[in-house]
């Protein structure tokens, strides 16, 4: 297991200053890991639901009730399956003298919970947490984690048969499970072919007609299916920041899978 201490340290410091932070980040990045390390470094009490755990969902039956009485940090996972708790975290996050936090982590970007970006407007703050980076695991391994990503099962997975094998399922799993649960009701088999188109264009600039003429619908449509991926944060797209008056403007962006071991992968499966 890597320690992630500058993840830890900013998600202290960012519960000193709001009541309510969020964790986001693609499936199996490591945002359970990093919850259950942050309260090993607090001296404060907590309280853990797991939204995938009926255990968990049969205790916020209640969830006003349940939370007003909690002191302390309160983590909340996989919130993206229980949109309702949004209006009741701005209840609880405006009372007077709070002490309570709250913790929140979502596969899924802010703009895809919408409800959070709504109703907790001025008293959330999101933090981005993406896979291993290169500080976290040493000059030395540069090479293992161009080739297998930094996604932790990916990564620190026995063998690169193994790791492979892993990236695979989860691809599968993704599409067929996790994106369904976002509401996103699109084929699993025409989002893998468009994520596997994409990782073939990784790091250009997006051409919406190219794409639409091979999949034989309209642009707006292929476009939907970019932004679908960039909300469930697989996929990033780097918009351009200056003007080149001298030249033709171009105000498509460049896209990008977001983890270099699910590039791989997606490009020997396509």
């Amino acid at each position: 297991m890597i320690d992630r201490q500058r993840e830890v340290k900013t998600l202290i410091a960012l519960l000193k200053r709001y009541c309510v932070v969020g964790i986001i980040g693609a499936r199996q990045v490591g945002k359970t890991t990093l919850a259950h390390s942050l309260l090993k470094h607090i001296r404060s009490a907590s309280t853990y639901y797991d939204l995938e755990n009926p255990e968990d969902l049969a205790r916020l039956a209640d969830p006003m009730f349940t939370l007003k009485r909690i002191k302390g940090i309160v983590v909340i996972d996989e919130i993206q399956r229980f949109p309702e708790l949004f209006p009741i975290l701005r209840v609880l996050a405006d009372r007077p003298k709070a002490s309570t936090r709250f913790l929140i982590l979502g596969s899924a970007s802010p703009e895809l919970l919408r409800q959070g970006s709504e109703t907790l407007a001025g008293r959330i703050i999101y933090h981005e947490l993406g896979g291993f980076s290169l500080d976290e695991i040493g000059m030395k391994n540069y090479l293992r984690l161009w080739v297998r990503g930094g996604l932790p099962r990916s990564y620190l997975a026995p063998s690169d048969t193994v790791s492979d094998k892993w990236r695979r399922g989860f691809i599968r799993t993704f599409l067929e499970r996790d994106l369904p649960q976002l509401g996103i009701t699109i084929r699993s088999t025409t989002i893998h072919r468009f994520w596997s188109m994409l990782a073939h264009y990784h790091g250009q600039i997006w051409n919406a007609s190219e794409f639409g003429r091979s999949f034989g619908v309209a642009d707006t449509t292929v476009r939907n299916y970019l932004d679908l991926l960039s909300s469930a944060l697989v996929v990033r797209q780097m918009l351009p920041w200056h003007e080149n008056i001298s030249k033709r403007q171009i105000k498509s962006p460049k896209v990008y899978i977001t983890d270099s071991g699910l590039l791989h992968t997606l490009e020997s499966v396509s």
